[in-house]
């Protein structure tokens, strides 16, 4: 069975208000962290203000008779450029630029098991248009992101020009940061990291579980595993690989107690660190809510 776009849209909705509510999720904004930028009302905002724009994207990905006509990177555009409209900071690049692909891949699925593939053939079939539209939304959003390679440069004046004089499309330009980047390692290699780690551990830690604060566990359980297992890329670009390798490990340690009545003060704590350090892993958290969008997914079909 199809899901209906509305659904999509909600569900969309749904995990990114979820993944930021997360609590004690260590080093991002949380319902008892806000940051000197940024704060936890954005969030939420930024969560809510996508709706039509994803319900859109859904209905024009079910009528579409060529994938290349998906215009991933338009709808990436517009929901930044409609974020921007109610909040100053960046608080959903990341998030659209993994949700949008899934739900436009949700939309021409007929199973659950299908998304997978059919988001690998619409990164596929994006074109030249898809990433200069990428680019305006790094722009709007005030974001890296892309880096700063000389060639196809985000923050150069003449970088569209360079993308259509080269035909570059936006799985072009994402596979050249693919490699030290881990949203465009994930977009163009069909999302291992969140179908593979991230969703299933929250699927699995919801359904082995009948607290009433399911979902938050879950939430936070899926952030630290993720963490745990790939270094964030944000903290690599800003501070090297060996500090987003140590706090994978420490992220590692910790998850060992996640049966222990100490687990919520050792997240607290790590929480402290990172904060105090600056240290944010926010790769980690885009990652976290396209997994939540997918386990929230799966219930649908």
């Amino acid at each position: 069975m199809f899901v209906e776009s509305k659904d999509i849209a909600k569900l969309a909705q749904l995990a990114s208000v979820l993944e930021v509510s997360g609590w004690p999720k260590p080093g991002n904004v949380h319902r008892t962290r806000n940051y000197d930028d940024m704060v936890f009302q954005d969030f939420i905002i930024s969560g809510v203000v996508i709706g039509n724009i994803m319900e859109e994207l859904a209905n024009q990905a079910k009528e579409i008779d060529d994938l290349s006509k998906a215009e991933l990177g338009k709808y990436i555009l517009q929901a930044v450029s409609e974020t921007d409209k109610w909040i100053e900071t960046n608080t959903n690049l990341g998030i659209m630029m993994m949700c949008i692909p899934i739900a436009a891949a949700a939309a021409i699925s007929n199973d659950f098991d299908e998304i997978q593939e059919n988001l690998g053939r619409l990164m596929d079939a994006t074109t030249v248009d898809d990433a200069v539209n990428l680019y305006d939304a790094i722009n709007v959003a005030d974001a890296g992101g892309m880096g700063d390679q000389e060639e196809f440069d985000v923050m150069s004046e003449k970088a569209k020009d360079e993308l259509r004089a080269n035909n570059q499309t936006m799985y072009d330009v994402l596979e050249i940061s693919a490699g030290w980047d881990r949203l465009a390692n994930e977009l163009t290699n069909k999302m291992p990291v969140c179908f593979e780690i991230g969703f299933p551990r929250f699927r699995d830690s919801l359904a082995s579980s009948d607290d009433e604060d399911a979902v938050n566990k879950a939430t936070v359980l899926t952030f630290m595993t993720i963490l745990s297992q790939i270094p964030d890329t944000l903290i690599s670009r800003k501070y090297g690989d060996e500090i987003a390798e140590s706090v994978s490990k420490k992220a590692e340690g910790i998850l060992e107690f996640k049966e222990d009545d100490s687990f919520v003060e050792k997240l607290l704590d790590f929480d402290d660190y990172l904060y105090e350090n600056k240290y944010n892993p926010g790769t980690t958290a885009d990652l976290t809510a396209a997994s939540i969008f997918l386990s929230y997914l799966e219930k649908e079909f």
